[in-house]
């Protein structure tokens, strides 16, 4: 399948009038077609069934450059799957959109790929951890969203444990940073968290939450 192909199908998926309701809620810039996104879901699964995993990575590379917000997304959903072998050109492709990140519909899309291929081999950690110390806004939130599969298990094996507690270092490094991204990042981890391990929830807030905006501590304590 070509590029032209792929945003012909998208087009054809357009609703009217929907483009401006979209651009409007997402905050967009760029180019929004008008696309719902069970739809995007439907298309990109078809893809994912009949292209090869070089076939869809080539793809997703492409229908990302072209900077249409719906093409961003089916971009992301290409690469949102457990199993794809081999993997490291779709990880490094997700790893390389990251610095374009700007919004964060895109961003959680884009996240959610990555999620997949951190689980699958979790060295990728370290990558990760280089985005903590970025002055990227989104790079920073996207080192939370990308792990926020540790967050969900209840019987934590010592290894996934070690991730969880690096996890909250970053975390409390963002602590202090007030921008409302970040802290509703801080607060989306520790909240997930607080269902499957209280006692680290806790504790953080106990050693950090008087540094976190009021608004963040009470959306990480929603379940406690």
């Amino acid at each position: 399948m070509t590029l032209d192909d792929a945003l012909a199908a998208l087009k054809e998926l357009i609703e009217p009038g929907r483009a401006a309701g979209m651009a409007s809620y997402h905050k967009q810039k760029r180019e929004v077609l008008g696309i719902a996104n069970p739809n995007l879901n439907e298309i990109t699964k078809t893809w994912r069934q009949t292209l090869s995993v070089q076939e869809r990575v080539t793809l997703a590379s492409e229908l990302w450059q072209t900077d249409i917000f719906e093409a961003r997304l089916a971009a992301a959903k290409l690469l949102t799957q457990a199993r794809i072998r081999p993997d490291d050109a779709a990880w490094d492709l997700i790893a390389s959109w990251v610095p374009d990140f700007d919004s964060w519909a895109i961003a959680d899309h884009a996240c959610m790929a990555g999620q997949k291929r951190l689980v699958a081999d979790p060295s990728r950690i370290d990558t990760v951890e280089t985005w903590t110390k970025s002055d990227h806004l989104w790079t920073r939130r996207a080192a939370l969203v990308i792990t926020l599969p540790w967050t969900k298990q209840n019987f934590p094996k010592p290894q996934e444990l070690e991730v969880r507690d690096r996890v909250l270092g970053w975390a409390a490094g963002y602590a202090e940073d007030h921008k409302w991204f970040l802290q509703k990042a801080v607060a989306w981890w520790l909240r997930d968290l607080s269902k499957h391990d209280a006692p680290r929830v806790e504790a953080f807030l106990n050693e950090h939450g008087d540094k976190m905006k009021a608004f963040a501590v009470k959306e990480a304590r929603k379940y406690l």
